[in-house]
């Protein structure tokens, strides 16, 4: 019954597929890339819907994501096929993607961080602090909430957060049988939208960089209580911690892990840990973590140019993380970590050198799917915007824009969320959305402007809200990487949580493009509780009736 079901998603995939092809083949045009009718046009979102739905259809993530790219070359080749794998492989992945500083460092991030999960693991780190966590946490909820303040407190930068987040938690989350799914989702929902709310933070200074004639800062200040998404996020972890109950595929993922001790739900991860061979204490893996959030917020300011005086970013905090560039910070200051680590370790005599070696060994097989994903993500990421999706919403957006001002934050939100989806990217959806949003209102009335504000920040949200629900986004795939979650649960689990929250925040924006206060807020965190609340009692009604 299982080879029939695969064989009929496979089947279907291809007949999509394959009328999308035929589809865009009627329409295309063959006089040259400067009358090719796909770049600019609606056409730029097909090849991340394919790749999007064939993964969700399929349940495989590496092949759905090079038929999206594939999709993408065609239609910017115009249906050449030479011409169309020279872009993927040449320009996209080669050209842009593996050839950016950034990239690579994020990519070299991965490996140190796998690498020093690894080493925790063997030195017994890992299994100490388990067993620490277990005498002091007593509950499943003291274990959610734990890890949803861990991931809170490190609100430095989302890629970092979601994997230190993951590899100090593991052990405690096992311990009381939560789902790899569920802690996925806690790590996901405590990266980028906790750092949207955060002023200090790689992410307050990317918003910062893109407002002139401003404080950036200030304005970014004034957004947070407008930022739907991100507050109602963390008010619906807390609540269904607090009501211990899920719905959805994430319930079914903690049934099998509560009742049955099914962490994967079938689905083990390459990653899963080994058995310790060191006698290591909790002070061996509180103190590397420490050491790498250390160097890693060194790491990144370095990078932005603080400590270099010919750099206009010298001495300034906030201008030199507006500056940094996240790859490279993060790169340096956990390559500087595990070197520190691998010293304790060795000082300590509770790992040898050969052990230590064979954990950077170790470290990249545990890595391996995170990065190809991501790899493949950013190659359809490069190849959508050979295809000028951004500048298409773009110019759709500002002509309408003014015409539209009691309803823009909702449109705003909607279109972010959209874009951000397609494109698994947030910095650069708000990077588009705001300068627009910025646009359409007078620059000497930025600060007081209180429908710009509310604007400003429904572009964030909806950035965050598309990320956050996206299959292609980074945050998305580390997130998985963190938990050692196979990647399609994490996503399958996590949508109907984003778009919860993302329906509560559509209409919380409907109605505050009008009221234009303050008091939205308290208003959305009850609306989002009595949702839950409703939704809980329901389901409670729905399985009393399926067991009678």
């Amino acid at each position: 019954m299982k080879h029939v079901s695969l064989k009929r998603r496979a089947l279907l995939a291809v007949l999509v597929l394959a009328v999308v092809i035929v589809a865009a083949t009627v329409f295309a045009e063959t006089d040259g890339e400067s009358s090719n009718p796909f770049v600019n046009s609606l056409w730029a979102v097909l090849p991340p819907v394919i790749a999007i739905g064939l993964a969700l259809i399929t349940k495989e993530v590496y092949s759905s994501l090079f038929i999206g790219t594939l999709v993408g070359g065609l239609l910017y080749a115009n249906f050449n096929p030479v011409g169309a794998l020279t872009h993927i492989f040449e320009t996209a992945m080669v050209g842009e993607s593996l050839t950016s500083s950034g990239n690579v460092g994020v990519l070299v991030f991965l490996v140190i961080l796998g690498a020093m999960v690894a080493l925790m693991n063997k030195a017994g780190g890992s299994a100490a602090f388990g067993r620490w966590c277990s005498e002091k946490i007593k509950s499943r909820k003291g274990a959610g909430f734990m890890t949803m303040l861990l991931g809170c407190i490190i609100f430095i930068d989302d890629y970092f957060n979601c994997l230190t987040v993951g590899s100090v938690m593991r052990p405690v989350t096992d311990k009381f049988k939560i789902s790899r799914s569920k802690l996925a989702y806690f790590i996901d929902a405590t990266a980028a939208p906790v750092c949207i709310i955060a002023p200090i933070s790689s992410w307050a200074a990317a918003v910062s960089g893109y407002i002139e004639n401003a404080n950036g800062l200030e304005l970014f200040v004034k957004c947070i209580p407008y930022n739907f998404y991100a507050l109602l996020t963390i008010a619906m972890m807390i609540t269904i911690i607090l009501l211990d109950f899920d719905f959805g595929p994430m319930k079914k993922h903690e049934i099998a892990a509560r009742e049955h001790g099914d962490l994967f739900s079938g689905e083990r991860h390459a990653g899963d840990e080994s058995a310790p061979i060191g006698k290591g204490k909790v002070i061996d893996l509180v103190l590397p973590i420490l050491v790498l959030i250390a160097c890693c917020f060194v790491g990144l300011i370095y990078s932005g140019g603080m400590f270099d005086p010919a750099s206009d970013c010298y001495g300034s905090l906030i201008d030199a993380f507006g500056n940094a560039t996240a790859g490279i910070g993060l790169m340096l200051g956990s390559a500087v970590a595990i070197i520190l680590t691998i010293i304790w370790y060795l000082c300590r005599k509770i790992l040898g050198f050969r052990d230590c070696m064979d954990s950077l060994a170790d470290g990249f097989k545990a890595m391996v799917p995170a990065i190809l994903i991501l790899t493949l993500a950013w190659t359809l990421n490069a190849t959508t915007g050979s295809l000028g999706l951004k500048e298409f919403v773009h110019g759709a957006l500002e002509g309408s824009a003014k015409s539209l001002i009691g309803f823009l934050p909702c449109v705003v939100f909607a279109i972010g969320c959209g874009l951000a989806f397609a494109t698994g990217t947030s910095w650069g959806t708000f990077g588009m959305l705001i300068p627009i949003v910025l646009a359409v209102f007078p620059p000497e009335n930025v600060e007081t402007n209180t429908i710009m504000i509310i604007c400003m920040s429904a572009s964030m949200a909806g950035a965050v809200c598309g990320d956050h629900c996206s299959p292609i986004s980074d945050t998305t795939i580390m997130a998985s990487a963190g938990a050692q979650c196979d990647h399609i649960n994490h996503v399958s689990t996590q949508i109907p949580y984003a778009m919860l929250v993302a329906g509560v925040s559509f209409v919380m924006y409907l109605i505050a493009g009008f009221v234009q206060s303050v008091i939205m807020l308290p208003i959305a965190i009850a609306v989002m509780v009595g949702v839950l609340f409703l939704i809980k009692y329901l389901s409670k009604d729905k399985d009393a009736s399926a067991k009678a």
